[in-house]
């Protein structure tokens, strides 16, 4: 008997005793054997409708034991739902972080491409002036040729006997053919050196164009594999955007960012650790306001305003197309360069002194950590990497871990 069952016993008996006792005492002349044969007849008439109240009390019990039933499913089933919906927010995180390397790759290439056809270009041009310059001399050695075997010619109808019975003029004579003789071979000579060179240059300029031809298609094809790339990554940025905005709320969104700043501040706080100091490197203490920005654009986002919650931008967003250089804003070493999650393809620069400069969602990075770069020198291409639905760059300055705002140093 369960203790529902044993208080219903108790509160019966208590009723029944409450109930003879006000029986016997509202009709004091009865005898207590008539009594207890009216409080028996009494509670035969009450105990059907307290039955029927117990059965209502068993039927809603089970009702809400059905309903408490229902809501624990639901929850389950929202917790399954949330579960699946965030594994596959990780599918599609990850997902996003291939398609990022594979177009940072295949823009790494072109850029390599469209580098080396520009050098291509320029010897071209080079060769083609050289080209004509020797042309030039050629033809000029070409009319001083013409003139000396006229002279020559014109020194040849001499009879060599009567030259050498001639006393008087067979010096001046052998001089004469001597100084001819000479004049041709170097002439010649001279001739024989243009012809090969002409004949050489017309030879790298003819690899060279086909060089052109031959990186201009893979420049061509390249360009598709992005376009085709970058459209598969816009596909997968909408449906996580979708997910996103079914699953999380303004708080969730809050923490999402808070857990990638903190990744970003372990990762440069272990950078920081492992910094090796470089005595030409002095900082940037000494350059507010002389510094060139990294990228020429608009400034969506700036340093100091509202990001998400309590959380504030902690550098700036410049918008600018896709594939525009991005340069360093002073010299350095990279500390970092690769994906990081809500940061896309990011770079990360140490100028000495506790001073980083960093550089996020960019389509490719053009430094290996460890390179040496100087102020100006390209070392990443706009992008949207990281999930971002604009291009443009994200741009930090800090010093010892503190982000600085990064308006004071850049003219």
């Amino acid at each position: 008997m369960g203790l529902s069952d044993i208080l219903a016993v108790d509160l019966l008996s208590l009723s029944i005793t409450r109930l003879f006792i006000h029986t016997y005492l509202s009709n004091k002349h009865l005898s207590p054997l008539a009594a207890v044969s009216l409080l028996i007849l009494s509670l035969l008439c009450a105990f059907p409708a307290q039955a029927e109240q117990s059965n209502r009390n068993k039927t809603t019990q089970t009702q809400n034991r059905a309903k408490l039933s229902d809501v624990q499913q639901a929850i389950a089933k929202q917790e399954s739902n949330i579960f699946d919906t965030n594994k596959q927010r990780s599918n599609l995180e990850q997902q996003l972080k291939t398609d990022d390397l594979a177009i940072a790759k295949v823009a790494k290439a072109i850029n390599k491409i469209e580098v080396e056809l520009s050098n291509t270009q320029v010897k071209i041009t080079t060769l083609a002036k050289e080209k004509k310059q020797l042309t030039l001399a050629k033809q000029q050695q070409e009319r001083l040729l013409a003139q000396q075997l006229r002279a020559a010619y014109t020194t040849g109808q001499h009879d060599y006997l009567k030259l050498l019975l001639n006393q008087d003029q067979s010096e001046k004579i052998q001089r004469t053919i001597s100084y001819y003789q000479y004049l041709n071979q170097a002439r010649t000579k001279e001739i024989d050196q243009f012809q090969v060179t002409i004949a050489q240059l017309l030879q790298v300029s003819t690899e060279h164009q086909e060089q052109v031809e031959y990186l201009q298609q893979l420049k061509i094809e390249q360009l598709q594999q992005d376009t085709q790339l970058r459209s598969s990554k816009t596909q997968r940025s909408k449906t996580l955007s979708k997910l996103s905005r079914k699953l999380l709320s303004s708080q969730q969104q809050l923490n999402k960012l808070k857990a990638e700043e903190d990744n970003l501040n372990q990762a440069l706080n272990k950078l920081a650790a492992i910094i090796q100091a470089e005595i030409d490197l002095t900082g940037l203490s000494k350059l507010k306001r002389k510094l060139s920005w990294p990228v020429k654009g608009r400034m969506l986002h700036r340093f100091g305003t509202r990001k998400q919650g309590y959380l504030k931008w902690k550098g700036v967003l410049i918008t600018a197309p896709i594939s525009r250089q991005v340069q360093t804003i002073h010299n350095g070493t990279v500390l970092f360069s690769d994906w990081l999650k809500g940061y896309g393809l990011l770079t990360v620069i140490d100028h000495g002194n506790g001073y980083m400069s960093l550089y996020a969602h960019n389509q490719t990075l053009l430094k290996s950590v460890g390179d040496r770069v100087e102020t100006g020198e390209p070392i990443a291409l706009v992008g949207q990497s990281g999930g971002q639905e604009q291009s443009g760059l994200y741009f930090e300055i800090r010093h010892r871990g503190k982000a600085l705002n990064p308006k004071l140093w850049c003219k």
